[in-house]
């Protein structure tokens, strides 16, 4: 597939595409032997996650050369150097946020839920975002004040007219402290709850409406930059455990409490709000 041509600013449309193309040739046929291993921090990585990062580096740096790629395969060191520059030139080119597949352990484990998520991050904001899950060939993606869409078509904002104990959560436990964690497991005040394995996917799906309400406790932002984005592109609401914006432009840790419907993004919050009390 030819690239777009080169432009100043990034275009959804050419980025999109390129993730896209390059997950179909870099992941897809890797999934039958993914070869993974543990990197030192405990966490997985495979070829898969390293080719994703290396053309997407490449062909990014070809189309936009004046905005560099901060990945999560990189060192922490050279992580830290470029938000330290990106957060000094609130006005400069800003910086692309990759995290070249996320959802390794099941792409590892042949479970078929994962893929690269890609961001584009300036003047202490997210500009776009996009979002593939590779095994059912969907693309989610947003600009910044003009939607989101998926596939190339509008993505509607999710409207739920039912109640909170009727819902569907997309829970990660394993992060959540654990008083609330436990709280969940014998009260939750939803019907049901799932975890799919992929942070990126989580926000997308929610911004689809899959998932009526989403927790999470510790995400970095490679993880949410994108999904974030689509979601509230997608006319969805989220904020931290703290009542934060989830986006601090760091790499600190950040949790998320979200749903694509307002009004039940406010009775989850204040679930949370009056079972901290």
């Amino acid at each position: 597939m030819p690239m777009p041509a080169p432009t100043h600013t990034p275009d959804i449309a050419g980025v999109a595409a390129l993730v896209r193309a390059a997950a179909r040739s870099e992941i897809v046929p890797r999934a039958r032997n993914p070869a993974a291993r543990l990197k030192a921090d405990g966490t997985w990585v495979t070829d898969a996650d390293l080719a994703m990062q290396h053309r997407l580096q490449r062909e990014l740096a070809a189309l936009w050369p004046h905005i560099p790629l901060l990945g999560e395969e990189m060192t922490v060191e050279e992580q830290q150097r470029l938000m330290s520059e990106e957060a000094a030139a609130p006005n400069g080119p800003g910086l692309w946020v990759l995290d070249p597949l996320d959802g390794t352990s099941n792409f590892a484990a042949g479970l078929p839920c994962f893929g690269p998520s890609l961001a584009w991050v300036q003047g202490a904001r997210v500009r776009l975002g996009v979002v593939v899950d590779v095994m059912r060939d969907e693309t989610f993606s947003a600009t910044e004040g003009r939607g989101a869409q998926l596939n190339g078509h509008a993505l509607p904002a999710p409207s739920t007219p039912i109640p909170l104990t009727k819902t569907i959560a997309c829970v990660d436990f394993k992060r959540l402290p654990a008083a609330l964690a436990v709280r969940l497991a014998t009260r939750p005040p939803y019907s049901s709850q799932r975890s799919i394995g992929s942070v990126a996917l989580d926000w997308c799906w929610v911004a689809a409406g899959r998932f009526h309400l989403y927790l999470h406790g510790s995400q970095g932002l490679w993880d949410y930059a994108a999904g974030s984005l689509i979601l509230s592109e997608a006319g969805g609401h989220s904020r931290t455990l703290a009542g934060e914006a989830v986006f601090n432009n760091s790499l600190d840790k950040r949790s998320a409490l979200c749903a694509g419907d307002a009004a039940l993004f406010e009775q989850w919050a204040a679930w949370m709000t009056q079972e901290s009390a």
